[in-house]
């Protein structure tokens, strides 16, 4: 080396991926490995650059980086304090190291941009509404966000390192959604409790290794008690609206059919429309059962209104109202020279009229028993053949049958054939008479009492007395009575305000004498074995009364409706079908 600088293992130095090099005060190389020398231009760059003198009198270490070529380059420049005396005097020296740092620098930007994503991340993961929930594959707990403390009453920080199998023991949330991912192996929801009362829907997800073990769940947590109430609340509103609705439309739209209309305030009555309702949509039989003007025929006009035939013909025969040599020929109709006095075309009978439609059997317990056979097998086969004919007709009817008659009594008379009884009786709808839903009975004066004023041009109200009356009174003749009575007020009535003693005689003694019977002691006589008679009723009343009676007692005495029909020595069945007929359910 010049100026008798020496450097022992040069072959050390030249194995080195580093540049090394010595420099005198003016910035001469005096040394450099190979390395250095391989870097020939950057060396000599960096080495004209430094002040040597400076660096080197000043003991000074500067460190740069260079970027050359695409490449990037870390250097040292210092004094090394190796001193030699010549005879010009003390020499001292410099020393750089260079260093490529390429590859390093690519990892450090790939790094800082990992840190920003990390950052971004964590500012996302803590700022979420939703609770993000990490645990390791044993349940320990390994980061929280801190939407935690809100939805817990719990700090991220006295969560983590925890196990789920402890908070939840704790009751912190319950049921942890953690332990139920490492049970299953899969993905969970599930709806949790907090200890704060709050309402959360979590999804759990397993994350596995290559082998398939869970080493990580990730919780999402989403509070839901702001939601379930507002849906309560919605719900709540939503039938309120629909109550609303719901009256609007029975009391305006869908009551009305052919001028008539439903018209109820009672339960029993409620329930009756709703199942009617629900009937309508279907094309099943149905058997109306009810005493004699309860309203049977706006029934079958409202539920053809409310059907899928509602554009289509609804045709009514009364069974009981046609001599039963013309009943066959109105039903079923006939060829051109059936019988005699026969039209020379022929007709089609009610059936083929009302293709497509709705048919009406009022009084069907007064069908002859020759004419059910023939009934049956068009309700079996839809087809009817005409009298006096023999090609089969085809018929798509809805069969809407009424009666006012006990129908099985009938069957067990041998009066009615039990098999048209069970094609009729697929949905039986009993109507309660007036007497048992005295809810409905004012709706119903008020909306007869607008029906006959528009239609006569009077107006007239009732005296209260007399609203308690009509109230009081128990309507043998059921609505159609009701109706006639609201009509003759309005006509006859001799003021704008009817007083009791306008209405017809035997209604306010009808009504009078119940209520004698009440005030001495209708409740008394319950308890007596016999029956106690003490007014004239109409027969059917007085029948309906005593079985009502007789059934309340067995019931009451033997517990059950088996025991009480073996009493009263009847079938279960038989029991169970008039307890319905009775409405004492």
């Amino acid at each position: 080396m010049e100026r008798g600088l020496s450097l022992q293992e040069p072959v050390i130095l030249d194995a080195l991926p580093i540049g090394i090099l010595i420099v005198d005060v003016e910035g001469k190389i005096l040394f450099q490995n190979r390395t250095a020398v391989a870097w020939g231009m950057l060396v000599e760059h960096l080495v004209r650059q430094m002040d040597w003198m400076k660096i080197i009198q000043e003991d000074m270490l500067v460190r740069e980086q260079v970027h050359v070529n695409e490449r990037w380059y870390a250097y040292q420049a210092m004094s090394i304090g190796l001193k030699e005396r010549s005879q010009e005097g003390i020499n001292a020296f410099g020393m750089m190291v260079i260093e490529e740092i390429t590859e390093y620098q690519k990892l450090k930007k790939e790094l800082d941009e990992y840190r920003t994503s990390f950052q971004d991340l964590q500012t996302i993961f803590d700022n979420s509404y939703d609770v993000i929930y990490v645990s390791d594959g044993s349940g320990i707990t390994m980061r929280v966000s801190s939407a935690c403390e809100r939805l817990w009453g719990m700090k991220k920080e006295e969560l983590v390192g925890r196990s789920v199998f402890e908070l939840e023991a704790e009751g912190v949330f319950r049921p942890s959604v953690t332990r139920l991912v490492l049970e299953t192996g899969r993905k969970v929801q599930v709806l949790q409790e907090t200890m704060t009362g709050r309402r959360l829907m979590v999804v759990g997800t397993p994350i596995k290794d290559a082998s398939g073990r869970i080493v990580r769940v990730v919780n999402a947590s989403r509070d839901v008690t702001e939601i379930e109430e507002l849906e309560r609340e919605l719900h709540q509103l939503k039938s309120i609206v629909e109550g609303y609705r719901r009256q609007i439309v029975k009391l305006q739209e869908r009551r009305e059919a052919h001028g008539e209309r439903l018209v109820y305030r009672s339960k029993a009555m409620e329930k009756l429309v709703a199942l009617i309702e629900r009937v309508a949509a279907t094309d099943s039989t149905v058997l109306i059962l009810g005493e004699s003007g309860v309203g049977k025929e706006i029934i079958v006009n409202y539920i053809h209104r409310l059907s899928s035939r509602a554009n289509k013909p609804l045709i009514k025969i009364n069974c009981a109202a046609i001599p039963d040599s013309l009943l066959e020929s109105e039903l079923f109709g006939y060829e051109p020279g059936a019988f005699t006095g026969a039209d020379k075309h022929g007709k089609a009978g009610l059936f083929e009229l009302s293709h497509e439609g709705t048919l009406f059997l009022d009084e069907i317990g007064d069908m002859p028993i020759g004419l059910q056979a023939k009934l049956l097998r068009v309700l079996q086969e839809k087809e009817v053949v005409r009298i006096g004919g023999h090609k089969p007709i085809r018929v798509d009817v809805r069969i809407i049958a009424a009666t006012n008659q006990d129908l099985q009594y009938l069957v067990e008379k041998g009066k009615f054939r039990q098999d048209l009884y069970y094609r009729l009786n697929v949905i039986p709808i009993i109507v309660p008479p007036l007497r048992e839903r005295r809810e409905d009975i004012i709706p119903l004066i008020h909306h007869f009492l607008n029906l006959y004023q528009s239609k006569i041009g009077r107006s007239i109200t009732l005296a209260k007395e007399t609203l308690e009356l009509l109230e009081a009174y128990d309507w043998p003749g059921n609505v159609r009575e009701l109706q006639n009575i609201v009509e003759r007020l309005v006509v006859t009535a001799e003021s704008e305000v009817v007083t009791v003693d306008q209405l017809p005689a035997g209604l306010k003694q009808r009504t009078s004498s119940r209520s004698k019977q009440e005030r001495e002691g209708e409740g008394a006589a319950e308890d007596k074995d016999g029956v106690d008679v003490k007014r004239i009723i109409p027969l059917r009343d007085a029948v309906r009364t005593v079985e009502m009676k007789l059934i309340r007692m067995a019931l009451k005495e033997y517990g059950t409706i088996s025991n009480a029909a073996k009493e009263l020595k009847v079938d279960q069945s038989t029991l169970s079908r008039k307890i319905q007929k009775l409405n004492m359910r």
